[in-house]
């Protein structure tokens, strides 16, 4: 009779959810503040969206959602960033760094 059967709800595995302008406002702000920003593209899983995270050159970083891998690219190409894609490229050593000493020293951050 399926008294307790839900339906699942199911998202189009090709529809990202846009970046709204305040996504856009900050990653924008953090590569006019920064020096030697790289973007680097998070694929969509089934918990988050597309995201972008840019990594300046001190491996400070910030991580925003975007609306796919299309959009991510012509953002960066806009803003004349480089962009990775994580699976191929990884994280630079310099954002586990910047890590590491946030953890050591967190009242500096």
């Amino acid at each position: 009779m399926g008294l307790f059967r839900r339906r699942r709800a199911t998202r189009p595995a090709s529809h990202d959810r846009a970046a709204d302008r305040a996504d856009l406002e900050h990653l924008e702000n953090f590569v006019r503040t920064r020096r030697g920003v790289e973007a680097y593209l998070e694929p969509r899983t089934t918990v988050t969206e597309t995201t972008v995270m840019l990594i300046a050159d001190d491996g400070e970083w910030t991580r925003r959602r975007i609306g796919g891998p299309e959009a991510a690219r012509r953002w960066a190409h806009k803003i004349a960033i480089p962009i990775y894609d994580v699976r191929l490229m990884g994280y630079p050593q310099r954002m586990r760094d910047h890590n590491e000493r946030r953890k050591r020293r967190p009242e500096l951050f």
